[in-house]
């Protein structure tokens, strides 16, 4: 009985300390500016030309494709 009214004290103790008067004020809300562009001299910069140059090739690939499905279309089949 008696470690029922300690559980129940120590209860209440903890939410009366988790209650707020007022909730905290928003974050202050700027407009978002865009990431700078990395410098040329990084230890990245090697792989993101490489991941540049592939998502260009990758690109030509993609309208290769389409062109060859669009003449697939155009010829009938």
């Amino acid at each position: 009985m008696k470690t029922a009214i300690v559980l129940i004290a120590s209860l209440a103790a903890a939410l009366a300390a988790c209650s707020s008067d007022a909730p905290p004020p928003p974050p202050a809300t700027s407009a978002a500016k865009p990431a700078k562009p990395l410098p040329n001299s990084n230890i990245f910069s090697s792989d993101i030309r490489a991941l540049n140059k592939a998502k260009n090739v990758q690109n030509v690939v993609n309208k290769q494709n389409k062109d060859l499905d669009q003449a697939v279309k155009d010829s009938g089949g």
